[in-house]
């Protein structure tokens, strides 16, 4: 029985990791986060998007995933996350417009709400979209008869797909605060204007390919 519980966390790390990894607009967040704010807010943006993962690795190993309720939802999730998405990238289009005196006075003001509203963002981004659940789904015919029998495997599954998530989040704040110090304020600042765009148009295009 241990043997098999082993086998469904690492099946959750696994999991956990294939479904952060993927280039997308929490990754570009948290790279920009960890290069305009430092390390423990980039931190904050991925451990916000892990938690969100496992919350859907719990639903679908709990089974919630047949009963369509997610799906029924899927409209409007998507509305709200596009609309947040572009919401950010408005905000860091202002921050470029800002000196570079306002943004360092506005960072030492708001520093540890910056990483709570850093977790919050993220989560609600990663729970808003309806189409992670199909990258879980898989783990229900993957853990197998005895494991799925044992009252422990969903809490195993979750735990491994959480630690998975954040492993990547983890490894991808760390790769960006290696060159951190290597980046001016000009261009952290011409980074700002860059993601806010690309952000701006990537959340737009989610919520008119909803409508």
């Amino acid at each position: 029985m241990e043997v098999e519980m082993i086998e469904v966390l690492l099946k959750g790390v696994g999991v956990g990791v294939a479904v952060a990894a993927p280039v997308g607009p929490i990754g570009l967040l948290c790279i920009k986060r960890t290069l305009a704010d430092g390390r423990a807010t980039g931190l904050a943006s991925g451990l916000g998007a892990a938690s969100a993962d496992a919350v859907y690795g719990f639903m679908v190993a709990a089974g919630l995933a047949a009963t369509g309720l997610l799906v029924s939802y899927a409209g409007p999730m998507q509305i709200f996350g596009g609309t947040l998405i572009a919401i950010l990238g408005l905000m860091s289009i202002r921050a470029f417009l800002k000196s570079g005196d306002a943004r360092a006075k506005a960072a030492d003001a708001k520093e540890v709400r910056g990483m709570i509203s850093a977790y919050a963002t993220t989560f609600a981004l990663t729970i808003s979209n309806p189409m992670t659940i199909l990258a879980f789904v898989a783990l229900v015919a993957g853990l197998g008869a005895s494991a799925a029998s044992s009252p422990s495997a969903p809490f195993i599954l979750v735990a491994g797909v959480f630690f998975g998530s954040a492993l990547w989040w983890l490894f991808l704040v760390t790769a960006a605060a290696s060159v951190r110090s290597r980046i001016t304020p000009r261009a952290t600042r011409w980074l700002d204007l860059v993601s806010g765009i690309v952000l701006l148009v990537w959340g737009a295009w989610i919520t008119w390919a909803a409508l």
